[in-house]
């Protein structure tokens, strides 16, 4: 009995043991998972917070300055010229945006370009008056920035909006332009009538029409999540998001939305709207930005070298047209303009943004063209 009672007393002791060192290797475990969890989450913040510092940097560091020219009538261009490394080149951002919004690919084009990153009108430095927003009038500009400040015909490349401003140019101005790079513009999808059923309208001049006949919220920022059509799919998400606008707003007055928690992907189009005029996007709503301008006419007026770049044309479980075309649309786009080749690319739609490398290539590639 003494010696069973020793064995029973020494396997007890034994497994009690074996259950510490079982918690200690757990404990260890979820301390390891907590501190790599704890990492992960760190740098997926600061990666959420600063995600465009470093590009803007490196751009600087590329030789880039940012500079500005007064027009005759006293309207301010605002641009950012490269080292000249190669033929011109003239950048048009999309509508919010801002010259800036290429940073992650100028570096790169400025080993094989001279660069001209622009602000359109409303947008960034660049002279905010409702007067010259439109196709025309922004055109006319630029044409003359390419003749008084470039000096010589240039390739030009427009994302969005900006690749309707570069297809006028193409057509109306085309002894200023050496060859054309067409962004995922929005043919024959950006016209009041055309929009109904597209997600720039719902998400984007629908809500800025709103906003401009309200007078309870005085921050397009909040407002825009708060009746965003995008976020309102997700339940009350929408809310959630205009809470933490407001609050990020409140302590950081002056800076641009940046949300930790939120992808900075998803949120990337609110980055530069303090500096964008909202009449701007008005124009579009009453389609007078198009006055004068016919889409299809310029189009088949263009007759320089043409690439096409369109993102994967993807629709809404409601049947809404995300991407700037239909397949339809982008099929009229390049049988218009002579010569033209498309490239379908797997992306959102600010392209040189999502897949900058995949841009810079085709940039690259495109000289091939003009030689």
């Amino acid at each position: 009995m003494g010696r069973s009672s020793k064995r029973t007393a020494g396997t007890s002791e034994l497994k009690q043991k074996n259950k510490i060192r079982v918690v200690k290797v757990i404990m260890l475990v979820l301390g390891i998972v907590f501190a790599v969890g704890a990492i992960f989450i760190s740098v997926y913040a600061y990666q959420n917070m600063t995600y465009d510092k470093k590009p803007l940097q490196k751009t600087y560091n590329a030789g880039y300055e940012e500079k500005q020219v007064v027009l005759e009538d006293g309207t301010i261009l605002n641009y950012a010229e490269g080292p000249g490394n190669g033929p011109p080149l003239l950048l048009i951002h999309g509508q919010t945006m801002k010259w800036e919004d290429y940073s992650r690919v100028l570096p790169d084009l400025a080993k094989h370009y001279h660069v001209f990153a622009i602000d359109c009108h409303g947008h960034g430095k660049s002279s905010h008056d409702a007067s010259k927003y439109s196709a025309v009038e922004i055109g006319q500009d630029f044409a003359w920035f390419i003749e008084n400040v470039i000096g010589e015909a240039s390739v030009v490349s427009g994302l969005s909006s900006g690749g309707i401003l570069a297809a006028w140019l193409a057509a109306y101005s085309p002894e200023n332009v050496l060859g054309l790079v067409l962004e995922d513009p929005p043919f024959f999808s950006v016209e009041p009538e055309e929009m109904a059923n597209t997600f720039v309208w719902l998400d984007g001049f629908e809500v800025v029409h709103g906003f401009k006949n309200q007078s309870v919220e005085e921050d397009y920022v909040v407002y825009y999540f708060e009746n965003s059509y995008i976020w309102g799919l997700f339940g009350n998400l929408n809310s959630h998001l205009a809470k933490s606008a407001r609050n990020y707003r409140e302590k950081n007055p002056g800076k641009p939305l940046k949300l930790w928690y939120v992808p900075y992907k998803w949120i990337h189009g609110t980055l530069y709207l303090d500096e964008f005029d909202l009449e701007f996007s008005e124009s579009f709503y009453t389609g007078a930005w198009f006055e004068g301008f016919s889409q299809e006419e310029t189009l088949a007026k263009i007759e320089v070298p043409t690439v096409y770049i369109k993102a994967e044309t993807a629709y809404g479980k409601d049947g809404v047209l995300y991407a700037a075309n239909s397949d339809e649309d982008a099929e009229r786009v390049n049988r218009l303009i002579k010569g033209s080749e498309m490239i379908t690319i797997k992306s959102g739609h600010d392209i040189h943004f999502e897949k900058p490398k995949e841009f810079v290539r085709i940039m690259v590639d495109f000289l091939k063209k003009i030689e």
